[in-house]
């Protein structure tokens, strides 16, 4: 990574203008090109210096403000295709598997959000009819406090 690569992760890591030509008006404010910004990002992505690049929405900003994790107890043999199904869900925004310990017998968690606590249900309730996966809870965020990414 260079000086110009960190400018322009500067530049974007609050987020990019709300406008017609954003990674333009980026590389005026830097004095480059657009296309120069445009793969240099592509670069930094393609070498692993950044993971992804898109956009993060601030689900509380616009009125979704309820959020629950999932928490499944799922047979080790179907985590793989349980996995695949629950993540294809719209309202499912994260899916994963964690190890289980011996006092917590969950496998599989996936964070759903939307705007009522029983829209939240109503969306474990039909994962678990897709699934046959009947060992479920339900656990509701009540504050949020972190929502940044990582800062140079």
């Amino acid at each position: 990574m260079d000086a110009i690569d960190e400018q322009i992760l500067k530049a974007t890591q609050d987020g990019i203008p709300l406008t017609g030509s954003p990674f333009r008006d980026i590389a005026n404010r830097l004095g480059l090109s657009e296309e120069e910004v445009v793969e240099r990002i592509r670069l930094m992505k393609e070498k692993g210096m950044i993971r992804r690049f898109g956009a993060s929405i601030g689900h509380r900003d616009i009125g979704i403000l309820a959020n629950a994790m999932c928490i499944w107890n799922v047979p080790e043999e179907r985590v793989e295709d349980v996995g695949r199904i629950m993540a294809s869900f719209p309202e499912v925004t994260h899916c994963y598997e964690r190890p289980r310990r011996p006092e917590w017998e969950y496998n599989l968690f996936t964070m759903v959000h939307s705007y009522t606590r029983e829209d939240c249900e109503q969306v474990a309730s039909r994962i678990s009819e897709s699934t046959g996966v009947k060992d479920y809870r339900l656990l509701f965020s009540e504050r949020e406090f972190k929502k940044t990414g990582v800062r140079l």
